[in-house]
């Protein structure tokens, strides 16, 4: 029921945020950092397509993915405010074009290292759109939105490794990329509890997540006898969720 409950709010969350007008800069950082999250996500759903995990989740995850990558790229298109940020989204678009059509194909193990790559890259890409647009903005609370947001995009990225471990995908130093990916959540938290103490609200709910990051992190535990990649999908949407909030809030706190 939990997990139920928290896919149809990702998708009423999905469907109400693709369609919102970007009106700040903090909305912009919000939207372009979403994206990131996005990248990983489809290709973590098409790992657990492809091993037989949450098929029905994940096949509605990623079609809901791509609608929602394609509706908020248009809207940055639309918001781009200099030269700089419109050539990053038109870098973005390039890799875009060649990512959908692999990662809406049927799951293939034999191709699912190559798209892991391209959704690093693409990734990337949708970083250096955020980073621009955070120079562009020139306001100190800018990098608390960007990191903020990226936390999301580590969450899905911890499931993707962790399902590609799972399904036995013969992608690169994979234990270690998984190790560095946590190290980057860990990093990331603490970065932002200690640049976050004049804003209570946000303090709150950084602690419920360090609390809930705790007691789940046990779990991210590769060399484990009995790996869970259900109970993994449903942790780090939760943790997506949680850095889903979290940045609505730094979002009213960066303005141009």
């Amino acid at each position: 029921m939990k997990s139920s409950i928290s896919a149809l709010f990702l998708t009423l969350f999905f469907s109400i945020t693709a369609s919102a007008q970007i009106t700040s800069l903090g909305s912009a950082i919000n939207k372009a950092g979403r994206q990131r999250m996005i990248t990983q996500r489809m290709t973590k759903d098409y790992l657990l397509i492809g091993a037989g995990v949450k098929v029905e989740a994940a096949t509605r995850e990623i079609d809901e993915s791509i609608s929602t990558f394609e509706e908020e790229h248009n809207d940055l298109v639309r918001y781009a405010p200099n030269k700089e940020i419109k050539d990053a989204l038109a870098v973005v678009d390039e890799l875009w074009s060649k990512f959908r059509v692999k990662v809406g194909a049927t799951p293939n193990i034999d191709a699912a290292t190559s798209l892991i790559i391209e959704s690093t890259a693409l990734m990337n890409a949708c970083n250096t759109v955020v980073e621009k647009i955070q120079e562009y903005g020139g306001v100190k609370t800018a990098k608390l939105t960007n990191i903020s947001g990226r936390q999301r995009m580590v969450s899905q990225r911890l499931a993707m490794f962790y399902i590609a471990y799972y399904w036995k995908v013969p992608y690169p130093n994979l234990t270690t990329v998984f190790e560095s990916t946590t190290n980057e959540y860990d990093d990331n938290l603490k970065f932002l509890m200690t640049e976050s103490e004049r804003y209570p609200q946000i303090m709150e709910t950084l602690n419920k997540t360090k609390s809930m990051w705790a007691f789940s992190k046990t779990g991210f535990d590769l060399k484990s006898n009995k790996l869970m990649p259900s109970v993994i999908y449903v942790t780090t949407n939760e943790m997506t969720n949680d850095f889903n909030q979290t940045t609505a809030l730094y979002e009213k706190f960066t303005e141009k």
